[in-house]
């Protein structure tokens, strides 16, 4: 393992222990080997005056909800050492006093509440201590003679605490190991089945004694050959229907939409594809940490299988595990969905309610694959009993996370599709529906749309609708980013020339039909059986006030806007049975979009005999529409507001006296 200390870099902290601290934190948080998001933390110990001016020894130690990759000063919670020394001398405390005792005893009331090994971390009598999960270490300890490898491994100045659970209960182990022992004759400390310490009065070499000892691990896995997993070749199949269907039956188990990530890289189908995949797979997680983000098991997937027939058995088997550990207490059951799937010769497969979620179990998963793997090289992958596994899963500190966990975003885990999102209505209703939490394919023939957007919550597309293979593969593009489809904002438009029936000329008539008509029913056709999946299924079409109340010299743009009216009319009729709800909205004056150029804007303005600004008012409320004002009112109608709306129409122009 490479060691990240950079001398120059380190110079500008030295002065400052707690910017040193950040500084070394985002060096192991570089190494995903190391910590995975939000795993592992770490502490810094210094006197600090109080409004007094009396000293008081304050243990800075990382905060909860934040990342060591990303971590700066404020992710640390100020403690005094004096509280949390009491506290280790407790014979007993629950979780939940130790955290009220722990945030009662900060300096800060604003900063991030103290991780939950906060009293561990002021156990050990040195200023810097670094604590992560890393997977060589976790690996050689998850095997039957784990404890045994370890210790020859990393050698006698390191002490070895039999796993515990986390929080208060191993704080006291470890206090009792240490109360009498000679901490100079140690430079870190082994949690069996969690993770690895480091320690020292120095930061660098607090940092680097991680890295040297992680490293003997690495290098022992490697002359074992146990990094030479088997990549084999393997033909990779693809069932986008299922894909959908497994991710709207997960949706409904969990009771919110999920994102799907799919791994197909030839690690995960290789994975896949080993013969005692099932069963190496369901034996535990990589630490009991990952139970929160990934549960205890995943879901098997055959061939064959309905996903909810899959799905209602994987449901009772954790009913089964939960009754079976909860021995009729007060917890309350978690949601039985899975967080993550293997499917034989499609991938791997990750459930988050967000892309974020979804990515952070992803990234789990991969190292526990190639951790397992490098566990059965030495012996066999040994998790810890179903019963350790359930203790964290079950937490009391979670279950109080439960109880205080309110409504989300209104289209949190769902996927929209968007088209015309280069700039205007389109671009503002990408942003408005990634407000609300959806995950959006942002699509435009203008290759401008690639440059709108920065997030794994957003794929850009450049794309020309008009041509049915182009809709065809946005389409199962979505499907693959993002697992299903639930939203599809219809806005691709263009509006032509001012132009009399008797000036019109074809090409530009066939042109907009072909962009604002026919390239919508290619749309609409192609999302049809991906909809039926979704959850919450609903298109949503921008018309326009011209259907209502046609004007002179825009023919071709007020003909295709009727037409795709009552295609979506026509839709609604086909789609209502399958759940899918299909409305109109019809701004009218938008003109902070591509379709107003300045030209036609005063062409516009010219011919009702105004100015440019009466004419971007001209309402009976006497407002401008804005492009945010119609994209907020789509995140509205996409959402569970408009749940039992289908086949409406809905004006949005400030009130016109030619419509009502």
């Amino acid at each position: 393992m490479k060691n990240l200390w950079n001398d120059q870099e380190a110079q500008k902290f030295e002065k400052d222990p707690l910017q040193m601290r950040a500084y070394t934190s985002r060096l192991l948080g570089q190494e995903p080997s190391l910590v995975l998001h939000g795993g592992g933390n770490t502490s810094v110990k210094a006197p600090v005056k109080n409004i007094f001016g009396d000293s008081e020894e304050i243990i800075y130690v990382k905060g909860s909800g934040w990342d060591l990759a990303t971590i700066e000063t404020a992710g640390f919670a100020p403690v005094r050492m004096e509280t949390l020394l009491k506290l280790a001398r407790l014979e007993k405390l629950t979780d939940t006093d130790m955290v009220r005792v722990q945030k009662s005893a900060m300096t800060d009331p604003n900063a991030p509440g103290p991780s939950v090994e906060a009293i561990l971390h002021a156990i050990i009598p040195y200023r810097y201590v670094d604590h992560t999960h890393a997977d060589a270490i976790v690996a050689v300890t998850n095997t039957p003679d784990g404890t045994k490898l370890i210790q020859n491994i990393l050698g006698p100045r390191l002490l070895y605490v039999p796993y515990v659970m986390p929080g208060f209960i191993l704080a006291r182990k470890v206090y009792e190991m240490t109360r009498d022992i000679d901490w100079k004759k140690y430079d870190g400390m082994v949690l069996l089945n969690h993770g690895i310490f480091s320690f020292s009065d120095d930061a660098k070499e607090s940092y680097s004694r991680m890295i040297q000892l992680v490293s003997l691990a690495e290098d022992y896995l490697k002359s074992k050959k146990c990094f030479d997993v088997a990549v084999k070749p393997v033909a990779r199949k693809e069932n986008l229907m299922k894909l959908a269907e497994l991710r709207k039956a997960v949706s409904l188990k969990r009771g919110v939409p999920v994102i799907v990530q799919t791994n197909t890289s030839a690690e995960a189908l290789s994975y896949a594809q080993l013969e005692n995949m099932a069963e190496l797979a369901t034996r535990g997680p990589l630490t009991p940490d990952h139970v929160i983000h990934t549960k205890r098991i995943p879901l098997i997937i055959k061939d064959g299988e309905s996903a909810t027939s899959v799905l209602d058995q994987y449901e009772a088997q954790y009913q089964s595990y939960f009754k079976s550990h909860a021995n009729g207490g007060a917890l309350k059951c978690l949601d039985t969905a899975p967080r993550w799937a293997v499917w034989k010769e499609h991938g791997v497969l990750s459930f988050g309610n967000s892309v974020k979620t979804s990515q952070v179990i992803a990234d789990i998963v991969k190292h526990t694959m190639k951790a397992q793997q490098w566990s059965e090289s030495l012996g066999g992958w040994n998790a810890l009993p179903e019963k350790d596994i359930f203790e964290v899963e079950y937490w009391e500190l979670e279950q109080a996370k439960l109880k205080k966990s309110g409504g989300g975003l209104s289209l949190q885990g769902k996927v929209a599709l968007v088209t015309g999102a280069a700039s205007g209505i389109g671009k503002a209703c990408v942003d408005s529906l990634r407000a609300q939490g959806a995950a959006v394919v942002a699509v435009d023939i203008n290759p401008q749309v690639a440059a709108n957007w920065k997030g794994a919550d957003v794929l850009s597309v450049t794309c020309d609708l008009t041509q049915i293979e182009n809709v065809n593969q946005l389409v199962q593009n979505t499907i693959r980013q993002f697992g299903g489809l639930d939203v599809v904002v219809a806005n691709a438009g263009i509006f032509p020339s001012s132009k009399t029936v008797e000036e019109m000329d074809s090409e530009l008539w066939i042109k907009t039909l072909n962009v604002n008509l026919t390239s919508q029913m290619y749309l609409f056709r192609a999302c049809a059986p991906y909809l039926k999946l979704g959850i919450d299924p609903t298109i949503i079409v921008l018309a326009s006030k011209n259907v209502l109340a046609p004007g002179p010299g825009a023919s071709a743009y007020s003909v295709s806007k009727a037409g795709l009216t009552q295609l979506a009319r026509v839709t609604a009729l086909e789609l209502g049975g399958h759940g899918v709800r299909v409305n109109v909205l019809h701004p009218h004056a938008v003109m902070d979009t591509a379709l107003w150029t300045d030209e036609i804007l005063e062409a516009r303005a010219k011919h009702y005999k105004m100015t440019v600004d009466q004419y971007r008012k001209n309402n009976l409320m006497s407002v401008e529409v804005k492009s945010k004002d119609v994209a907020d009112m789509v995140a509205q109608m996409a959402g569970p507001l408009f749940g039992k709306v289908t086949g409406a129409q809905i004006a949005m122009d400030g009130g016109s006296d030619r419509t009502i």
